[in-house]
C-alpha cells in the first residue's frame, strides 16, 4: 500500500482528500502546516508522495519543498490556487514534479497521482549508465558526477533515463510527455518539461543534452552499459 502525505490547511480540503485516497487503497498521513509536515518527513521514510499546499499557516509549500528535498526524492505536487507561470515555474526549480489548481476534480487528482508513482516505480533496469563523468545506477535511481551524488528530482532523473537509453537518437517532446505524464495531457505543457531539461543540463553540464529545436532533445555522448 502506497503512502502518501497531505499537507494542506483547510480542514475541510483536507478531509475529504483524505476520504479520497483511503477509498483509492492509499494510506495516508494528513498535516495542516509546515512544522507538523516536517515531523513527518523526518520520522517516516516510507513515503512514497508529498501532497502540498503552496500556503501554509507558518510558511509556505515551497519552503517545505525545499526540505522534503533534503530527505527524499520521492514525487512532489503542488495543490494550489496559483496558476501563475511564476508560480509554478518556481515549484518546478525548487524540486517539485507536478502541481493541480484549486478547485480540482478528484479524477484528476488520483491520475495525476498514479502518472508520478508510477514514474517512480519505472527505476527498473538492473545495468549501470555511464557517460564521460555522469554514471546513472537505475536500481539504486542515483546520478553521479566525478564520484559526486547530483541531486536531481524525480522528473529531472527520468528524462536523464530516458536520454541515456536513447544515446545518440532525437527523442521527440512528445516521446517525453508519454513517459512521463498522464495520458490525458493536462499537465504535459511544454513549459514543465522545458524547465525540468534545463534544470537537468545545468547539473550535468550543457555539452551532454542537445536541444533539436522543433523536435526535442539528444544525450550527444557515449553510453556504456555495465552489470553492477
Amino acid at each position: 500500500m502506497k503512502k502518501i502525505l497531505i499537507v494542506e490547511d483547510e480542514l475541510y480540503l483536507k478531509k475529504n482528500i483524505q476520504e479520497l485516497l483511503t477509498r483509492h487503497a492509499y494510506e495516508v498521513l494528513a498535516a495542516s502546516n509546515l512544522s507538523e509536515a516536517m515531523y513527518y518527513v523526518l520520522n517516516d521514510s516510507q513515503i512514497d508522495l508529498f501532497l502540498l499546499d503552496v500556503w501554509l499557516p507558518d510558511g509556505d509549500g515551497f519552503t517545505l519543498c525545499q526540505n522534503i528535498r533534503r530527505h527524499s526524492l520521492k514525487p512532489i505536487l503542488f495543490l494550489t490556487a496559483c496558476d501563475d507561470e511564476e508560480s509554478i515555474v518556481k515549484g518546478l526549480n525548487l524540486g517539485g514534479d507536478d502541481y493541480i489548481t484549486k478547485p480540482f476534480r478528484a479524477a484528476e487528482l488520483i491520475s495525476r497521482i498514479q502518472a508520478n508513482l508510477r514514474r517512480q516505480e519505472s527505476v527498473g533496469a538492473v545495468r549501470i549508465l555511464q557517460s564521460g563523468d555522469i554514471k546513472l545506477d537505475p536500481k539504486q535511481g542515483r546520478v553521479y558526477k566525478n564520484g559526486n551524488e547530483l541531486s536531481l528530482g524525480t522528473v529531472e532523473y527520468q528524462l536523464l533515463l530516458i536520454l541515456m537509453q536513447n544515446a545518440g537518437r532525437i527523442v521527440k517532446r512528445e516521446q517525453f510527455m508519454e513517459k512521463l505524464w498522464d495520458s490525458s495531457g493536462k499537465f504535459a505543457e511544454d513549459n514543465t518539461l522545458s524547465v525540468n531539461m534545463s534544470r537537468l543540463r545545468k547539473k550535468t553540464r550543457m555539452e551532454y543534452i542537445e536541444t533539436i529545436r522543433g523536435f526535442g532533445y539528444r544525450f550527444v555522448k557515449p553510453v556504456t552499459e555495465t552489470l553492477k
